[in-house]
């Protein structure tokens, strides 16, 4: 391999490991204060790092598209959505588990583009299969008891993926960091309001978040973020979403290393097929891009 496509995967797997490792801090965060609080602080810090950077991206004399203004705001919505999910579902289940199971807006996606006439295929089909199966081994215990935080994951995947997809028709009119700054600025404000109203706010629980929740802004949005975008300009965009996607893998590393969570073999089968699922569906995704460049290729949202 040359140095630069060496340099490249390494910047990929480094973004993979932080969105991973955010799984950790989202828990820990959760000891001290609410899911709606953390996500809401987490995404305002996020849009306060990247809103120079787009001003220096964009330069000091343009404005941003006023027509902009009420598709990235759904985009934000459906991202709240997703994330409060996700952040709900963390208090019930392990880092590990959150990790690999967003992970499934990777398949969700391809699946959503039917509702624009986008093609699936045999493949992607078979990554839905090796995907149900993986999470069905992860999240369904024997007994047939389910574990609720894996179902709310799940659902917060399915808005991920959504999510995706209304980027993918919105980036082709507008400036990407502009729509990323306002759809972070609303996540933020609405987490907060519902926060405002539905959980305690302390000072010792915010002094006690502090660092998981600097991690989640810093960390996860703005830096994981960068490194995503340098990197993929010169990946080629299934091979990027591949290492990407071992996120879920660093998300169950971070929550042996650090929070003591324990796989069982059953599990570590589960994660094993969902994984499969996800490679298999971006293999897919890079045949069809051979063909046609109208299916949109998934970015990694944690």
């Amino acid at each position: 391999m040359k140095p630069r496509a060496i340099l490249n995967d390494a910047l990929l797997l480094v973004t993979a490991a932080i969105w991973g490792f955010a799984f950790v801090a989202q828990r820990l965060g959760m000891d001290h204060v609410g899911p709606f609080f953390f996500t809401g602080v987490r995404f305002l810090l996020g849009a306060m790092v990247l809103l120079p950077v787009a001003l220096l991206r964009g330069g000091p004399s343009r404005r941003v598209p006023g027509a902009l203004l009420p598709g990235a705001a759904v985009t934000g919505l459906v991202l709240f959505a997703g994330s409060a999910l996700q952040q709900i579902g963390l208090v019930y289940t392990t880092a590990g588990n959150a990790g690999f199971i967003t992970g499934l807006y990777v398949v969700m996606v391809p699946l959503l583009g039917i509702f624009r006439r986008q093609a699936v295929g045999g493949l992607r089909w078979g990554a839905v299969l090796l995907a149900v199966a993986g999470l069905y081994l992860l999240s369904v215990q024997p007994g047939a008891s389910v574990n609720p935080g894996d179902l709310f994951v799940m659902a917060s995947a399915l808005f991920f993926a959504l999510h995706v997809q209304l980027i993918d028709h919105l980036s082709r009119r507008y400036p990407v960091l502009w729509i990323s700054l306002v759809q972070y600025g609303v996540v933020a404000l609405v987490s907060l309001a519902v926060a405002v109203v539905r959980e305690p706010i302390d000072l010792a629980g915010m002094r006690g978040a502090a660092v998981p929740i600097l991690y989640g802004g810093i960390g996860s949005i703005a830096i994981a973020y960068t490194l995503q975008t340098v990197a993929q300009r010169r990946a080629a965009p299934s091979h990027a979403a591949i290492l990407l996607s071992l996120e879920g893998s660093f998300a169950a590393l971070g929550g042996w290393l650090i929070l003591s969570e324990v796989l069982s073999l059953r599990s570590v089968l589960g994660c094993a097929l969902l994984l499969a699922g996800m490679i298999l569906s971006q293999v897919a995704g890079f045949r069809r891009a051979a063909f046609s460049r109208q299916e949109p290729l998934p970015s990694v949202a944690s």
